[in-house]
């Protein structure tokens, strides 16, 4: 699927959608335009980079803003705004120096530092996840903080009862089982000798009650993970990193990542309880994100975003974003579990770089049709763009047939939450964000999940600006 429109001159517009300084705020809010659905019940969180200058320093990388959480509270009676920086151990030094000190993904200077002299302080900037009766922000390669579900305020660092420490590594993408409550993660070890991944299981209350290593053959550069309810999958795409350049030559992680598509791709499978791992080798896509695994008849089912290289790149210059932004796709690939093997590869036409895709959180790892994910509509024009798409796939169609797109020079942010009517399945609401830079305004939009070629059902004006956030989820008030 494909669109004629052009986009007008960017040069003021993404410029105000990153530099400018961010509001914390609490509020009530109003001026809501449509209607909200009574039983939409409970909070919605989004994370994501939210300060890219200190004095005349600008970082160069969209990951390397010290992260912001926003909330959006549905009660009965009001819904309410909030949000507030993650105050991590980066933000609280760099605010009191009135400087940058800790090195970025993207971004290193002479005299940076590191935690420990071995890796990044994170700005926790990616991920946030409502567990163990709080709200977890996550960030690459180090251990969530956890803020208070209601006022954002920091707590500190969460490190699930003591089993892990700062250095563990652990990744900014988990996932929570919705049939247990049990949290899992991963995390790479970059070892010049013997690369190897992670892969941890916490129950509902965040004690660790797994954990797992998987030799790997090569250092790859991994950011998300799938799961079914027999196995963890990952998508190993042939970006690699040479952490010894990291730590020894004072280059950012960004710089350190290879493109090697000789290399092939690899999808690893290993069992989520005992079992040795397998290892499938498939064409050299570029996968950030999965979209969801599920198994059926003895064949696993692993749904990505596949692109044809790698899209950090396109993640900087800060504003010069998607410049040269490459195609990419829904693709499922179907694998027989008994022959370990790929007995088929499907792909979808949609092809406008999409990410950020998702699923109802309660099918994540079961048999699903519909998901949710932002696309650029100028992909393959040449200039710095941004998500413009709201796009609606559906596997039984076997494309994205449902499509809305904000008008020129405005944006969609922040992954798509999907969330359910919990007594009509067939019910449910998308929420996103909607930046209109032109005008200094943003908002939060909700969508008819099935339909949202209609456009916004509600919009819930803010009343400050907020820069366009990664990963977002969603917790009902009946969950504790």
């Amino acid at each position: 699927m494909s669109t004629t429109q052009v986009e007008p001159d960017l040069a003021p517009y993404l410029e105000r959608c990153f530099l400018f300084d961010a509001v914390e705020d609490s509020y009530d809010i109003s001026g809501i335009m449509g209607r909200i659905p009574q039983w939409l019940r409970g909070s919605y969180y989004v994370n994501g980079p939210a300060r890219f200058q200190r004095g005349s320093f600008r970082y160069s990388h969209w990951l390397d803003g010290d992260g912001m959480i926003c909330a959006v509270h549905f009660g009965p009676d009001s819904v309410r705004f909030a949000n507030r920086f993650v105050q991590t151990t980066k933000l609280r030094e760099e605010d009191a120096a009135g400087a940058p000190i800790y090195r970025g993904f993207g971004t290193a200077w002479a005299g940076d530092r590191l935690r420990r002299g071995v890796m990044l302080e994170p700005p926790l900037n990616v991920s946030v996840y409502p567990f163990a009766g709080a709200v977890l922000a996550f960030g690459e390669q180090s251990l969530p903080y956890e803020l208070d579900p209601v006022t954002l305020e920091t707590r500190g660092e969460f490190d699930f009862h003591g089993r892990l420490n700062e250095l563990s590594p652990f990744a900014a993408h988990a996932k929570i089982d919705a049939a247990t409550g049990h949290m899992f993660n991963f995390g790479i070890s970059y070892s010049a000798v013997q690369p190897s991944l992670h892969v941890y299981e916490f129950d509902s209350t965040g004690d660790l009650l797994a954990r797992r290593r998987h030799l790997l053959e090569f250092p790859h550069s991994n950011h998300d993970f799938g799961m079914t309810a027999e196995h963890v999958v990952f998508f190993l795409s042939p970006q690699l990193m040479n952490f010894d350049r990291f730590r020894r030559e004072g280059v950012s992680v960004f710089d350190t990542l290879t493109w090697e598509p000789e290399k092939g791709s690899r999808i690893l499978i290993a069992p989520r309880v005992g079992g040795e791992a397998f290892t499938l080798k498939v064409a050299a896509g570029y996968c950030l994100h999965l979209i969801n695994c599920f198994e059926e008849n003895g064949r696993l089912i692993v749904d990505i975003i596949e692109l044809e290289k790698p899209i950090y790149p396109e993640y900087k210059p800060i504003p010069d974003l998607f410049a040269t932004a490459p195609p990419g796709r829904p693709v499922r690939y179907v694998i027989d579990l008994e022959s370990r093997a790929v007995v088929d590869r499907i792909t979808m036409r949609y092809d406008r770089a999409p990410d950020f895709p998702n699923v109802d959180y309660y099918l994540f790892s079961r048999s699903y049709e519909h998901f949710w994910m932002l696309g650029i509509s100028a992909m393959g024009q040449t200039g710095r763009k941004f998500f413009n798409q709201l796009a609606h796939g559906s596997w039984r169609e076997g494309d994205v047939t449902d499509l809305y797109e904000a008008a020129a020079g405005e944006y969609v942010a922040g992954e798509p939450v999907f969330i359910g009517n919990p007594e009509a399945p067939d019910e449910g609401v998308v929420i996103v964000q909607h930046l209109i830079p032109a005008e200094g305004k943003a908002e939060m939009l909700l969508f008819d999940a099935f339909a949202v070629q209609r456009g916004p059902t509600a919009r819930l004006p803010l009343k400050h600006f907020i820069h366009p956030g990664f990963h977002a989820a969603f917790r009902p008030d009946a969950v504790a």
